[in-house]
C-alpha cells in the first residue's frame, strides 16, 4: 500500500493520522509486514522510480495536521479535492505549499534541527532545490554554469538562495521526524515496513547533480547511455526508462561509497529493504541514449559480488529481498542465493491452471505488483479458454471466497512461500481503477490510485482476519 495512496484531508495519503489507522488496521486484520514504494521525491512522471535524491523524503507525505500540534500553527482546512480517488499531484503540492511555508515561519530551530543542516546529503539536496525553484524547476542539465557546476567549485554567492535553502531544511527534517515516529508506532505493533530502493536515479537528481563521476555522462551533463530493459511481456519494444547508466568501474575504485551510503541510509529508515531490479547487479541493459526505444541495447555485467561482499562487510545485519523478476540468466539467481536474499514469485505470472502450483518455501509470493493489473482486472482480461482452466482448477480444490480473485489470494496464503504479499487493491477486488502502474507509460493515471477513506477495508478486515489465521500466517501474540 503506497503511503500516497492512503486517505487523507489533502489530496494524498501523508505521515499523519490516516497512517496511524492505516497501521492499527493492518494489524487487526493480521498484517505483519507493509511494503510501501519508495519514499524519496517523486520526479519525471510522478515516478517514485525516477527520484530527485535517494536520500530525501517527498515533502508531500509531511503531515499538516500533525503540524499543527508539533508547531502550533492554524488549522488547516480541506484539500478541495480530497474526496478524489485520484492524486492531484500538482493542485495537492500548490495547496500545500502554502501552509508548509507558514509552518516554516513559525518553527524554532534547536540543536538537534542544527546538527542535522550539517549532514552532507541535506545540504546537497536543499541547495538542489532552491537551484530549481530558481530555474521554474527546469532539469539541472539546462541551468546557468555557476548553478550546474556548483558541486564541482562551491564559488558561487549563496544569499538569494538562503531563505529557501533553509526551507528545504525544515522540510526534510520535519518529515524524517515524522515518519521516524511513524514506523516507531509501527514497530510497537508488531508491524514491519518493508522499503523500496530504486535501483537507478533520476538524472534529474541531486544524486546524478552532486556525483556526475559515478555516471556515463557527457562534458553536458547529459546521459551517453541510459537504463530500460529489453522487449517483455509488458512491451514489444521494451522499456526505456531513461535513467542515466552507473559508471561501475568509478565505482568501484571508490569502494562502493555511493551505494553503500545509499543502502545503510536506507536501513535507518525500514526494517526490510527491498532492491527494485536486483538483476542489474550482475547484468544490467545499457542503451544509447540516441535510441528511441529500448530495443538496441547490450547486457553488460556488474561487479555484484565485489559489492555485496563489501556491504555485508560493513553493514552484516541488513535485510535484503530481492525483486528479481523479468527474463533473467542463471547467474541473476546464482548471485542472489549466494547470499541468500529471498527472491519474488508473482504468481499472475507463475499459476499454471493447468498444474499442480508448488510454490518455494524461500520467497515472497505475490499476487501481483504496482506494475501489474489487479488481480480482478487480471481474470477478466483472461482468454476464455484460460479463465475455464482457472475455474476449473479452483472447483477441484478447496479454497474460501466468492470469486476466483478471493480464492486466488487463499492459494497465496496457504503456499508454501516464507511471505505472502497482498497489494490493498487485490484485497478490496479493485478493477482497472485500482492499477498503479502501466510499465512503458509516462504520466497519469500512474501512480495516482488513492482511497479516498477507509470504510471499504475496514469492512474487509474480519474477512481478512480469517483467511490469514486459517492460513496459520496470523503474528503470534
Amino acid at each position: 500500500m503506497p503511503v500516497a495512496s492512503l486517505p487523507g484531508r489533502f489530496g494524498t495519503g501523508d505521515f499523519g493520522p490516516g497512517a496511524y489507522r492505516f497501521v492499527d488496521d493492518a494489524v487487526k486484520a493480521g498484517f505483519s509486514i507493509w511494503q510501501i514504494l519508495p519514499l524519496n521525491p517523486l520526479g519525471y512522471g510522478n515516478s517514485p522510480y525516477q527520484p530527485y535524491s535517494s536520500f530525501a523524503i517527498d515533502e508531500l507525505y509531511l503531515s499538516l495536521d500533525l503540524l499543527e500540534k508539533e508547531i502550533k500553527t492554524e488549522h488547516v482546512p480541506d484539500f478541495p479535492g480530497k474526496n478524489s480517488n485520484a492524486i492531484q499531484y500538482p493542485e495537492a503540492r500548490k495547496y500545500r505549499d502554502k501552509y508548509l511555508r507558514k509552518a516554516f515561519e513559525a518553527f524554532e530551530p534547536d540543536e538537534e534541527y542544527r546538527t542535522f543542516t550539517e549532514q552532507e546529503w541535506v545540504k546537497r539536496y536543499a541547495v538542489f532545490m532552491a537551484f530549481k525553484k530558481a530555474n521554474n524547476f527546469r532539469p539541472w542539465t539546462e541551468w546557468k554554469p555557476e548553478q550546474k557546476d556548483y558541486p564541482q567549485h562551491r564559488k558561487l554567492d549563496m544569499t538569494e538562495y538562503a531563505d529557501e535553502i533553509r526551507y528545504q531544511y525544515f522540510l526534510q527534517y520535519m518529515v524524517l521526524k515524522q515518519w521516524l515516529n511513524l514506523k516507531k508506532y509501527a514497530d510497537t505493533q508488531g508491524l514491519q515496513i518493508m522499503g523500496d530502493i530504486p535501483f537507478y536515479v533520476g538524472l534529474d537528481s541531486a544524486d546524478c547533480w552532486s556525483e556526475r563521476s559515478s555516471f556515463l555522462l557527457d562534458k553536458d551533463g547529459y546521459p551517453r547511455f541510459i537504463a530500460g530493459v529489453p522487449p517483455d511481456y509488458f512491451s514489444n519494444v521494451g522499456q526505456r526508462w531513461g535513467n542515466p547508466i552507473y559508471d561501475w568501474e568509478q565505482i568501484e575504485r571508490h569502494g562502493f561509497r555511493f551505494w553503500l551510503k545509499r543502502i545503510s541510509y536506507s536501513a535507518t529508515l525500514f526494517d526490510i529493504i527491498r532492491l527494485d531490479h536486483f538483476r542489474a547487479f550482475d547484468t544490467y541493459w545499457k542503451i544509447p541514449a540516441s535510441c528511441p526505444t529500448a530495443v538496441e541495447g547490450e547486457w553488460i555485467e556488474a561487479p555484484g559480488y565485489q559489492f555485496f561482499n563489501k556491504l555485508f562487510e560493513e553493514y552484516p545485519d541488513i535485510n535484503i529481498i530481492a525483486e528479481d523478476l523479468g527474463d533473467l540468466r542463471p547467474a541473476v539467481l546464482t548471485l542472489r542465493d549466494h547470499y541468500r536474499f529471498a527472491g519474488m514469485n508473482v504468481l499472475q505470472f507463475t499459476f499454471n491452471p493447468y498444474g499442480e502450483n508448488e510454490v518455494t518455501e524461500h520467497c515472497l509470493a505475490y499476487t501481483g505488483t504496482h506494475d501489474n493489473d489487479t488481480l480482478r482486472s487480471f481474470c477478466r482480461n483472461l482468454p476464455e479458454k484460460e479463465k475455464r482452466a482457472w475455474r476449473r482448477w479452483f472447483s477441484e480444490r478447496e479454497y474460501e471466497g466468492n470469486n476466483i480473485c478471493e480464492k486466488f489470494i487463499c492459494f497465496a496464503l496457504k503456499s508454501k512461500a516464507e511471505y505472502v504479499i497482498i497489494p490493498v487493491g487485490d484485497w478490496l477486488y479493485l478493477g482497472p481503477e485500482g492499477c498503479l502502474n502501466h510499465p512503458g507509460t509516462v504520466g497519469s493515471p500512474n501512480w495516482e490510485w488513492r482511497m479516498k477513506d477507509f470504510s471499504r477495508f475496514e469492512k474487509r478486515v474480519p474477512w481478512i482476519r480469517e483467511r490469514i489465521e486459517e492460513a496459520n500466517r496470523a503474528p503470534v501474540k
